[in-house]
């Protein structure tokens, strides 16, 4: 709990606030731009082949409906394919960019993936360490281990470049690249689903991942970009090895930038959230399975970040399968949505609350505004207040008018004091990769129903708190969301990623 603190006070600091929000630089330093890309010098890099023969995505959500696809090359290539991979090459203006299948605030992918693989056929003769560079598709080997992992499992662990976030968003970033590492983590799940895979959170220590994956070898990387351990993933049933690298990497890592501007409460927050990975608290319902859908590698591939929203409704089925999706990422249920619904054909304007776990009621009333009506819509939905809250939505979220202009926005609202007791510091970065978890797939499921999404990271804390009547940190709102049709920008070229 010595760490908690820090928290607290990172926390408090980085809230954006109607006279002054977080810390920045305040423009773009263009000259020190972040590679989008981590390479590793002298690495051999293997390249994967495609397939693009995925399920329907609704059978995704049916458990153990689909079959299990062997551990082979190719199979491994549609897992990183779908989850980490590029999606598209945008152009405009003489400029081109790359979008990747897992969201990123800003597109800035903080998050980088290595892998702990058996040997596999035409990849690695022996267990191996290796990277996943998304813009070649392909693997780096970075180290071949004398001891074995098992021979049907494998392992993925995720960590951060914090400054690929730090540059453009300063103190704040901190929070978005764990929002980012629980859409990497969501999207590997999806993948891991559409080959009949199970993918199982690990509660490891922060200085386990980093030794796994060479990321405390201090010396490979620059000062300023080096990696923060986040997740561990086990792929596939199996009994399993967990193997130690005994000597040093000889690969170093690329740098990213030619200069850097250094927060120091980054290292701060940083060092307080290491630690044992909490055990997943897990829902009490499940999803059910949506209705027929197109192929989910479809889906997934045109997933998007809108940038404007048309203002048209959506149909009140549509809402409730939204909501249900969630219930998909079974160990978040720390985290409830309270709506702000504009255009939802069949339900009255206003400001409503989504109860993901059922015995929370009873809490969040006692903590919200005693005014609220509570009047039950059924599913765990309750109006708190009629009217139009368009305003209030934009407000919020930093003056943004997507907001206003989807047919609903939210905001994650978190069982924060309880879960810094329950887990420590460590459990802070946790509530931010539940959210991040919701909104992959909260993006697939508006993708697979024609509509949009977009992921809000500025937003006024308090003045959303202070709208739902909290008067303490039992709950705080750590993401926000908004999903309606989007806006399609004419002027910008898509291309397909690995053959533009």
């Amino acid at each position: 709990m010595k760490n908690i603190p820090a928290v607290l006070e990172y926390h408090d600091r980085t809230k954006h606030r109607p006279s002054r929000y977080a810390a920045s630089l305040g423009y773009m330093d263009w000259a020190t731009q972040p590679d989008p890309f981590r390479r590793y010098e002298n690495a051999p890099l293997i390249a994967l082949k495609f397939n693009d023969n995925t399920p329907p995505y609704h059978l995704l959500f049916e458990p153990n409906l689909l079959p299990e696809a062997p551990l082979c090359i190719e199979s491994l290539s549609q897992l990183l394919r779908y989850s980490l991979g590029l999606a598209a090459i945008k152009s405009h203006g003489g400029s081109e960019w790359a979008l990747r299948c897992n969201a990123s605030s800003g597109n800035l992918h903080p998050t980088e993936c290595y892998l702990i693989l058996p040997p596999i056929a035409g990849l690695n003769e022996s267990t191996s360490l290796t990277h996943y560079a998304p813009k070649e598709h392909a693997l780096e080997l970075l180290y071949r281990y004398h001891e074995s992992i098992g021979e049907d499992t494998f392992l993925i662990a995720l960590s951060s470049i914090i400054w690929r976030e730090a540059w453009k968003y300063g103190e704040r970033c901190w929070r978005y690249c764990q929002l980012d590492a629980g859409h990497a983590a969501a999207s590997i799940r999806i993948s891991a689903a559409m080959l009949g895979w199970e993918c199982t959170l690990i509660a490891a220590d922060s200085s386990e991942i980093s030794a796994l994956c060479g990321l405390d070898q201090c010396a490979r990387y620059d000062v300023h970009e080096r990696e923060s351990p986040d997740l561990l993933f086990q792929i596939r049933r199996g009994t399993l090895n967990k193997p130690s690298l005994p000597s040093l990497i000889e690969s170093p890592a690329n740098r990213l930038s030619h200069s850097h501007h250094h927060w120091p409460i980054l290292e701060t927050i940083d060092a307080a959230t290491q630690g044992s990975y909490p055990s997943p608290i897990r829902l009490k319902q499940k999803r059910r399975t949506p209705p027929p859908s197109k192929s989910s590698g479809e889906i997934v591939l045109k997933r998007r970040s809108a940038q404007m929203m048309d203002g048209s409704s959506i149909t009140m089925e549509q809402f409730r399968q939204m909501l249900d999706a969630s219930l998909y990422c079974q160990d978040t249920a720390d985290v409830h949505f309270v709506l702000f619904v504009h255009r939802i054909e069949g339900l009255e304007k206003g400001l409503y609350i989504c109860i993901r776990d059922p015995d929370e009621l009873q809490s969040l009333q006692n903590a919200m505004d005693p005014a609220f009506e509570w009047f039950d819509c059924t599913e765990g939905l309750y109006r708190l207040q009629k009217g139009d809250y368009r305003g209030a939505a934009q407000m919020i979220s930093c003056n943004q008018e997507i907001a206003k202009d989807g047919a609903f926005s939210f905001g994650m609202l978190c069982r924060f004091f309880e879960s810094l007791e329950r887990d420590g510091a460590i459990g802070y970065k946790n509530l931010y990769h539940q959210c991040g978890m919701i909104g992959q797939i909260l993006y697939l499921e508006a993708t697979s129903l024609g509509l949009s999404a977009t992921g809000i990271g500025c937003f006024l804390d308090d003045e959303f708190h202070a709208l739902l009547g909290l008067q303490d940190q039992r709950y705080q709102s750590l993401y926000h969301f908004t999903i309606g049709r989007a806006v399609i920008d004419m002027r910008i070229a898509t291309y397909q990623p690995y053959t533009h």
